[in-house]
């Protein structure tokens, strides 16, 4: 038997189900099209949020910091979370109530109301809030790394890196190749002025015996069976 007080938090899921059903509640179903292929994401718009300014009082120490960014991604509206205690800088990727999609959501008033409970005081007026595109900015980076993670060499800078990448990438590939050709044209000259160590014949003769010739001793050409060293 339940014993809840209240009653009415028995029906939450069959009042979903009748408002979906009655067309009032819209289901989340964003298709994307990934190289030819339909996928639909939980998520579409939500937002980016960097509280700046935060007093070190509040996250004490970079432990503490550390178990505050945890506690935050337990928060199921909670995409990403920051906690950087040198910087004194938070930022949280989160689902608004204003999102279209039917995750768990939460305001920025009640993410302020959650850090002042773990005793972290956010200035009002020290915050920066932006758009994120789930999609673009958080998907594909964890599913496409080689396309978003591409770094350029070391005493680059990404446009530079950008603007001598396909002449870089031939030059390299152009040089294995010149070194590929230079390794094998080494080999037959050395092979030509070797001859004696390369032959059959040397090879041969200074080939190691097999454990078979070690124990009975060498087969005699011609012979058949068994037959055993010194018989």
């Amino acid at each position: 038997m339940d014993r809840r007080e209240d009653h009415n938090e028995q029906n939450v899921y069959q009042k979903e189900l009748e408002e979906q059903l009655s067309g009032s509640q819209v289901i989340y179903n964003d298709q994307v099209t990934i190289d030819g292929k339909q996928y639909r994401v939980p998520y579409g718009m939500v937002k980016e949020i960097e509280f700046s300014d935060v007093p070190k009082e509040g996250m004490m120490d970079m432990e503490h910091a550390a178990r505050l960014q945890y506690r935050l991604m337990l928060q199921e509206p909670v995409l990403r979370a920051k906690v950087e205690f040198v910087k004194q800088k938070i930022t949280i990727v989160y689902n608004p109530t204003e999102a279209k999609n039917n995750k768990p959501k939460i305001s920025r008033e009640e993410l302020v109301s959650f850090l002042s409970k773990e005793g972290v005081r956010i200035d009002p007026t020290h915050f920066s809030e932006k758009d994120f595109d789930y999609l673009k900015e958080m998907y594909s980076y964890q599913f496409n790394p080689p396309s978003i993670r591409e770094r350029p060499p070391y005493g680059y800078t990404i446009s530079e890196w950008k603007r001598m990448r396909d002449k870089y990438n031939s030059d390299t590939e152009k040089g294995k190749e010149e070194s590929q050709k230079k390794f094998k044209e080494w080999q037959d000259s050395y092979a030509a002025e070797h001859s004696e160590i390369l032959s059959d014949k040397v090879s041969a003769k200074h080939r190691n015996p097999s454990i078979r010739e070690k124990l009975f001793g060498k087969k005699k050409k011609g012979e058949k069976g068994f037959w055993f060293h010194g018989v």
